[in-house]
Parts: C-alpha cells; structure tokens; sequence
C-alpha cells in the first residue's frame, strides 16, 4: 500500500496535461505450484510479484503504464509520461482520498504463506492415493495443487480507495483408465476464493473421486449415437457451456464493439419463458467472488435476462459510460500489467421449479450430460462445439445406458431459447476464463435444464 497522500500527487500528475479520470492500480501476489504425475513430485514452485500500473482516460481513449515493483518515484515518472501523452492542458486534480468499505464476500481463516510446504503435499498425496484406488483399472494420476493470495489496491481520481485481498486455491485432479485395450481419461477440478482451509477432505475425496470415475465411465461405456436428440444437462455439469456460449456475448465491450448477438436487444425476448439468467460477485467464497473489481467498484448481483426478457450487461466503468448506465463491478484484469475490461464473475442460470426427476422422466428418447468437457466457441456468434466425457442414454422417461464419445454441437442463443424445463437445483463448475489475452477466475452455474433439440455428435454406427 501506499500513503494516501502520495497517491493523490501521482494522480495529479497523471492528470497535469489532461484527461478525466486517473487510476492507480497496485498489487502484490504470491503463490505455489505442485505438480504430481504417477508416484513422484514433478514440480514444487514458489514466486512472488509486486507491481503497478497507471491509467488515464480522456474522452475516448485510454493511456495505459506499468512497471514491476511499487517504487514511488517509478510511480511519478510514469504519470508524468502518461500525462506528456495526453498532451492538453490541465483540466482537473484529484479529489481527497477517502477508503471505501463494503461487506466481506471472501472471509478465509489460513492464509498460504502460513502452511508449510510440506502439508502442501499431503494434499497432493492424499489426492492421488484416492483416484488410485477407485478402480483397479486406474493405471495414472496426475494432481495440480495451487494456491495464490492477490493482495490489491486501487486509488482514482475521484476520490475512492478500496483495497481487497483475493485467494484463489485450485485442486485439480487427472486420471487414466485402461483396459488392457483401450484407454481414457477423466479430470476433475474445483476452486474457490477462500484461504488453505478450502482442502479439506471432502473437497480432495470429491476431486479426485470425480476424475477416477469419469475415466472409468468412459471404459464401461459405449459409443454415443448421432443425431439431433432431446438434451437433458445435469445441474453435476456445472454452466460450462452457458458460461462459454452465451456469457460472453452479455458483456459490454462486446455489445459495443457490435458482435454480439444481444447487441440492440435491450428489453427483448432472448430465452425461453422461466429462463433468467445472473451474473453474481457477491455469492461467499465462489471462485469468480470479489469485494471490489479492479476498478475499485463494488461488486453486486446483475440480472441480465430475466424470465427470457434482456434486462442489461455486464460493464465496466468505461462501457457504462458509454451506454449512460452504473457499473456493474464487472472491470476485471489479470494483474497490473493489464488494463480492466467487463468479465464474467460467477455466472448461471437461477433455479427453477421442476424437480430433476421430472424432467428426465419427460424426455422419451434424449441424453443425459451430467459432465461438460473443453471445446471450441466463437464469442460473437455463440457457435459451439462441446465434448462430454460422462453421458447416459434416456429411453422412455428412465436414464439407461452409459455413453462416452458425446459431442454437443450448437449455438448459445438457440439453446436459451430452446430450453423447455428448468430444475429446481444448482450445481456450478469452475476455471480461468481467457479474453483478450488476460485470465480470470470464474465460476459458472446450471439447474437441470432440459433442451429441446440439439445436435449430438458420436461414434455409434446403429444409434439407439
């Protein structure tokens, strides 16, 4: 952190030649890595990283600097080259710095640096021996333990100083079954935005159990048929899919920048009747969770469609300028070297009122999805293609066979619209989303929700 007084000088500085707004963006993180592959320890890492950047925006344009650690007088020559770039004359200074607090979302009791390396690698021992004995045709394991703390603070020009400090634990979990014949794999991972007291041993048994038996499901399995078939997706499968199909169109930039699909749909029916669709940074520890973005603005709870109606984006401060509209608390970055754009948080489609059970005793001839897999999305169209490791066969209202080879291929604003059921459950998955070249932690969420048609992708030569 650095005095409030001398932030407000670098902020004046920054804004001695011009502009509307400063911004300083400090951080300081640090975190370890351990990588286990099949009986031994491949990588054990610590590193730490301070820094900042500086940003001035004029009008339409925004200038950007950044350096490695937090040195003062670093900090003044890169306002004074911020504010040479803007090259006007001087129009405002600073306001007063005051913090500004707001309700813990993210409460952790251990912090990592307070854990010695070598209960570190319990984690990563206990992990791997219980995906080992899940199945005597477990043949591999691979784990990946990480844990990071992000400590920030953000200092504007209008007066606001927040600071947040950010956790973000990962257990990641890789298994592989073989029959002597043929051989799968099946990976589990979860996160959160919680202290080391996220591994506790439901959360490594869950993890590690989830990856073994998907690996092993694939084994016992056959070949999925093709066709277009009734898709019924299982709260278990997290909102992979929502996330990556149709999130990404409901974020600001994109709207503005005129590719996305619910581009000049405010106020119009995007989904199917009972589809309402939220963007939460307030739920408490979720991975995607955040007391303030990185523009220094509170987080909140955004409905973005509400019962299939387009009530609004997700914005940062930038875009909700230019749409006349509030932040939503969605400006995100990867660290001091980026500049904030909107992002997702923790995003998914609320619950509803149908019990899962019914839904799939309505589907005479469909497939069940209970685990996503990675795939391929094109953002400004909501085209996917999406592998399933973990499916089952639904003939006559009762779930049968197990399948594996599935593939869902589609568009994200269809499946909105085609949803004809929505469960009255949640269940979320996690990851690090990717735009623009910047990471972010994120969490996505899905009731049971049953699909009217989509197209299904598999192997089978006489489907079912």
């Amino acid at each position: 952190m650095i005095d409030k007084e001398i932030a407000k000088e670098i902020l004046d500085i920054a804004l001695s030649k011009g502009g509307d707004f400063a911004e300083i963006f400090v951080e300081d993180r640090y975190s370890t890595t351990i990588r286990y592959d099949n009986g031994k320890v491949e990588v054990a890492s610590y590193m730490r990283d301070s820094g900042f950047g500086i940003r001035v925006i004029d009008g339409e344009l925004t200038y950007y600097a950044s350096s490695a650690g937090v040195d003062i007088e670093k900090m003044k020559e890169l306002a004074s080259s911020l504010a040479d770039a803007v090259g006007k004359e001087r129009k405002i200074s600073a306001k007063e710095l005051e913090q500004v607090m707001t309700p813990n979302h993210t409460p952790f009791e251990i912090a990592f640096n307070e854990v010695p390396i070598e209960r570190k690698m319990g984690v990563v021992r206990k992990a791997a021996e219980i995906a080992k004995e899940y199945d005597e045709r477990i043949v591999q394991v691979k784990v990946y333990y990480s844990d990071q703390e992000r400590d920030v603070w953000i200092y504007n020009s209008e007066g606001r100083f927040v600071t947040d400090v950010r956790n973000y634990p990962v257990l990641y979990v890789e298994a592989i079954a073989s029959d002597g014949k043929e051989v799968f794999m099946g990976r589990e991972v979860w996160g959160e935005n919680r202290g080391f007291e996220f591994f506790t041993d439901e959360v490594i048994e869950r993890v590690a159990k989830g990856a073994a038996e998907t690996a092993v499901h694939q084994l016992e399995a056959e070949d999925a048929p093709a066709g277009e078939y009734t898709v019924v997706i299982s709260s278990q499968a997290g909102g992979t899919m929502i996330h990556e199909a149709c999130g990404h169109g409901l974020e600001a930039d994109l709207v503005l920048k005129g590719g996305s699909i619910y581009a000049g749909k405010m106020g119009q029916k995007v989904a199917a009747d009972g589809v309402t669709v939220i963007d939460d940074g307030t739920l408490r520890n979720y991975r995607g969770t955040l007391n303030f973005d990185d523009e220094g603005n509170e987080t909140e709870r955004t409905v973005l469609i509400e019962n299939g109606i387009l009530k609004g984006y997700m914005h940062s401060m930038l875009t909700a300028k230019r749409m006349g509209v509030k932040p939503t608390g969605n400006g995100r970055r990867e660290s001091y070297e980026h500049i904030p754009i909107p992002r997702m948080r923790n995003t998914f489609i609320a619950p509803g009122d149908k019990d899962p059970e019914e839904i799939i005793s309505s589907v005479d001839k469909g497939i069940l999805v209970v685990k996503m897999g990675g795939g391929q999305v094109d953002i400004v169209s909501g085209d996917f293609t999406f592998g399933v490791p973990k499916a089952f066969m639904i003939e006559n209202g009762k779930v049968t066979k197990k399948l594996r080879g599935v593939s869902l291929v589609g568009n994200g604003g269809e499946v909105l619209r085609n949803i004809e059921m929505v469960g009255n459950d949640l269940g979320f998955a996690v990851g690090t989303c990717g735009k623009d070249g910047q990471g972010a932690p994120v969490t996505s969420g899905l009731p049971t929700i049953k699909i009217k048609k989509l197209v299904v992708g598999g192997k089978a030569k006489n489907p079912a």
